[in-house]
């Protein structure tokens, strides 16, 4: 477990477990869904080298030759990367980094973490090293909808489009008319800084500079507001997705 901590946030990164924030604690609230059985439902976690799912795990490099991804997690498809079922490596006292395993061998993935005062900034990078196929990365924290029996949690977010959502869960490539909640959708044109708000006990705003997010609010404990360089399926959508990506949370009540 690595601890990161200043005078006002504390957090814990279990890095037998996907290198994902375990615990961030802020005054008195906890805003990280605690450990549940199935790997992609608690924590704040890293997703790389490739962020949400891929069609039946299926991927190409840039010559045109097929590689098959793990689809472990949500059958038949490819889900959230490596990073997130990998033992990370401590590189230093706020960053840690994993080898990446074929067919991504030799390429690295590499996080940080940076406290200053209410903020938290986070930092993913995939280094390729020579391989040839295509990467996005995202973030997937997973906030609790209540905070110490508060009132649930409110989001505002203000996107301009809204990608449609297949029966097989795959984005089309099409856009649709923003539909109310819940959603398990991809996002772009975001007008303003996601915040996430519970009432008269803390707020979170994220601030990312990247053109695609994700969010879930379809489950009972948690709702993921995700910043991601290229939306699910990206590759197979002609979508190209920076290696990089920063976000900051920053704590208020």
């Amino acid at each position: 477990m690595q601890r990161i901590s200043n005078e006002k946030i504390t957090v814990e990164v279990d890095l037998a477990h996907g290198g994902r924030i375990s615990s961030l604690k802020w005054k008195e609230f906890e805003f990280v869904v605690q450990r549940r059985d199935h790997p992609m439902e608690w924590g704040w976690f890293g997703m790389v080298p490739w962020a949400g799912r891929v069609n039946s795990g299926l991927i190409k490099d840039i010559d045109g030759t097929e590689y098959s991804l793990p689809t472990d997690w949500d059958p038949p498809h490819a889900e959230h990367g490596f990073g997130f079922v990998s033992e990370w490596e401590v590189t230093g006292p706020n960053s840690s980094a994993l080898v990446l395993p074929d067919p991504y061998f030799p390429g690295i993935a590499e996080q940080r973490i940076d406290l200053d005062g209410n903020s938290l900034t986070w930092t993913l990078n995939y280094i390729a090293n020579g391989n040839t196929l295509p990467a996005w990365v995202g973030f997937h924290p997973w906030f609790p909808k209540h905070l110490n029996g508060g009132n649930e949690v409110e989001l505002i977010f203000e996107p301009e489009k809204m990608l449609i959502r297949g029966p097989n869960y795959l984005p089309t490539g099409e856009y649709v008319a923003i539909p109310p909640k819940p959603w398990d959708d991809a996002f772009s044109g975001v007008k303003q800084d996601p915040i996430l708000r519970w009432e008269n006990q803390a707020q979170i705003r994220i601030t990312s500079n990247v053109p695609w997010w994700v969010v879930y609010t379809e489950d009972p404990m948690g709702i993921c507001v995700e910043p991601q360089t290229a939306p699910p399926d990206a590759a197979n959508l002609g979508i190209e997705g920076a290696h990089s990506i920063t976000a900051t949370f920053t704590f208020s009540d």
